[in-house]
């Protein structure tokens, strides 16, 4: 069930804003009769704007890609190396997030405007998972200190799951977002990252994907995803109450 105006913008017929007019000026019909801007609509129902059908609505995507070492997360094209010339898909999409220049590993990209937020904001606690190795041997001080908390823009860092897989590496799991969060967080305790690495974001994981492939999520991964974000907070509310003073760039990387 959609609100008339979102049901309208959704086929990218115009704006919600747009839509809105067209309703008060009694120009959009709901199954013959005249809607209001309170009408709920499904996509069973006939919707008619000036007596005329709207396109259908473009099939919504959601892909997982294993971003490179040197692709920038933009959709500006001028950029060179930018995500969608690297990935080359026929349709427009744009990337929920990103990872920096240096970074590699999963990312979401879609044409769905209404996910984006419910992902990326802080306050909804989503889990994002990284393999990071440094340059010199980790010590129990180092590990400790990265999972309580570490003062980083002007704020500190929430409480993390973190734990060493070998001597200059370990696993971290996030939810918050802050700009260069990982490399800011061990430059403070002394290490430098020599690899970063996200392998998953809330329930969806890298595998056996390979750098510069993509595949669609599965409809078991959705249904997940979907679940999962029932109760997020699609507006700055979450991320205000979560990361007071906090700079909520969305980059963990």
């Amino acid at each position: 069930m959609f609100r008339l105006n979102k049901f309208i913008s959704d086929t990218g017929f115009c704006s919600r804003r747009e839509a809105d007019k067209l309703i008060e000026q009694g120009l959009v019909t709901v199954n013959g009769l005249v809607g209001t801007l309170g009408t709920k609509v499904t996509e069973q129902d006939q919707v008619l704007v000036q007596g005329k059908p709207l396109k259908a609505k473009p099939r919504r995507v959601y892909l997982a890609y294993h971003k490179a070492v040197g692709i920038t997360c933009t959709t500006e094209l001028d950029v060179k190396g930018n995500i969608i010339d690297a990935m080359g898909y026929p349709e427009r999409i744009f990337p929920i997030g990103r990872l920096d220049k240096e970074s590699e590993g999963l990312i979401f990209l879609t044409n769905d405007g209404d996910i984006v937020n419910k992902i990326l904001r802080a306050g909804n606690e989503h889990e994002k998972e990284y393999v990071v190795t440094v340059d010199k041997p980790i010590t129990e001080q180092f590990l400790r200190k990265m999972a309580s908390g570490v003062p980083i823009l002007e704020t500190i860092t929430l409480p993390c799951q973190v734990k060493q897989i070998s001597r200059q590496t370990f696993n971290i799991i996030l939810t918050q977002g802050l700009n260069r969060q990982i490399r800011r967080m061990t430059e403070f305790l002394g290490f430098n990252v020599t690899k970063l690495k996200r392998v998953r974001i809330m329930n969806v994981r890298l595998a056996e994907l390979k750098a510069g492939q993509y595949r669609e999520l599965t409809q078991a991964e959705m249904a997940e995803l979907e679940a999962k974000l029932l109760s997020s907070s699609k507006t700055e509310e979450a991320s205000v109450l979560a990361v007071p003073k906090a700079n909520t760039a969305q980059s963990h990387s």
